[in-house]
């Protein structure tokens, strides 16, 4: 086998070693989803050196072998979390792998069972206290986990909901439909949270890909529009969409439509009466303005200092703009429109609030 091109690798070669036990403790099978795994470590793993990965494979092949003993596991925070990490990568290697040249059920079973067996003895001992791993140096990998597992279940009960909402699954009342509606806002507002932890915690400035992709403007502002649906109803409110009319162009999809969902939330959220609009205007040459226009009363003077603060702690007041101690959505709005090579403006006053922000997107034609 070839040493890994990792970043962070020592490149004297140690993989192959690695291979070799690995192979001898746990099989051909999870040796081999182990060396697709050394030669193309996952995005959010290759920040580690080899070598630690190394240490945490071989861990992890002990755990899912027969009658080897893995050893004690650390106490901290970020061991625990990192190999849980890698065995999910291990377990996609193989499924991917049985897709292409399936073996037998009986040999399939055997193996996600000792996987299983191996996920286990990384669950900490009693003695390792919740508050204890929070204040390790793997806490914040640990929330980064706990926020991911939270947005698992929150995806569902938001699809689940809006099957609801719809009527596909029968029809409802008014009061039931106005419940759903309930649900499926606070499912959104929480799997907003869950992201936008997980995204703060990893920088806040991501933009996925590394090119810009084509995408079609009106089917992301769609995409937005569906999912704040629910809440728009519930609460009275109108959504306007205005689109562009060369809608297809060349840019980064997936952190602008993150952009818009946040404000448009946001917007959802403190506004009582009236409408909320969401933008896409041409302003000359390739160049687009997004914005998201609400009705609400405003931002208040002495929250602007704070606005883009991550965590912050204000007194609730009973009218306006409230924003939580968190203020998650915000801070990373802002910071993937610095990294889109932009600027979040922000016009506020008695009668709305308007966050808008300009893109160069070049028109793209269909392949």
């Amino acid at each position: 086998m070839p040493v890994p091109s990792h970043p962070n690798g020592s490149g004297t070669g140690e993989g192959t070693d690695t291979l070799a036990v690995i192979r001898e403790l746990a099989g051909p099978a999870l040796a081999d989803a182990v060396r697709r795994f050394m030669e193309d470590v996952p995005s959010d793993l290759a920040e580690h050196k080899l070598t630690d990965l190394e240490q945490h494979l071989l861990w992890l092949a002990r755990a899912a072998g027969r009658g080897a003993s893995p050893g004690p596991i650390e106490g901290s925070g970020v061991g625990i979390v990192l190999r849980r990490r890698i065995l999910d990568a291990l377990r996609s290697n193989l499924i991917l792998a049985w897709t292409a040249d399936p073996p037998s059920s009986a040999d399939m079973l055997d193996m996600l069972s000792r996987l299983e067996h191996a996920r286990e003895l990384c669950v900490p001992t009693a003695d390792q206290g919740f508050t204890a791993e929070l204040s390790d140096v793997g806490g914040l990998d640990l929330l980064i986990e706990v926020a991911h597992d939270m947005r698992s279940p929150l995806t569902s009960v938001l699809f689940l909901s809006e099957v609801l909402h719809k009527g596909q699954s029968g029809p409802l009342n008014d009061v039931q439909k106005r419940q759903i509606g309930i649900v499926y806002s606070a499912a959104l507002g929480l799997v907003g949270m869950a992201s936008d932890m997980i995204e703060i915690a990893r920088g806040g400035d991501r933009l996925a890909s590394r090119k810009p992709e084509p995408f079609s403007v009106s089917h992301m502002l769609q995409s937005v529009n569906d999912l704040v649906g629910p809440t728009a109803e519930e609460k009275g409110l109108e959504v306007r969409i205005v689109q562009l009319a060369s809608e297809r162009r060349l840019g980064y999809p997936i952190p602008l439509s993150r952009v818009l969902l946040n404000l448009t939330s946001n917007a959802l959220k403190f506004t009582h009466q009236g409408s909320v609009e969401v933008s896409a205007r041409p302003v000359g040459g390739n160049r687009v303005e997004f914005s998201v226009t609400d009705t609400g009363s405003g931002i208040a003077p002495e929250a602007m200092d704070t606005l883009y603060q991550p965590f912050r702690r204000e007194p609730r007041r009973e009218s306006g703009y409230y924003f939580s101690g968190t203020g998650l959505g915000l801070a990373i709005c802002r910071r993937l429109v610095t990294a889109l090579e932009s600027e979040l403006v922000l016009v506020t006053g008695p009668e709305g609030t308007r966050f808008s922000f300009e893109l160069e997107l070049p028109p793209a034609h269909l392949i």
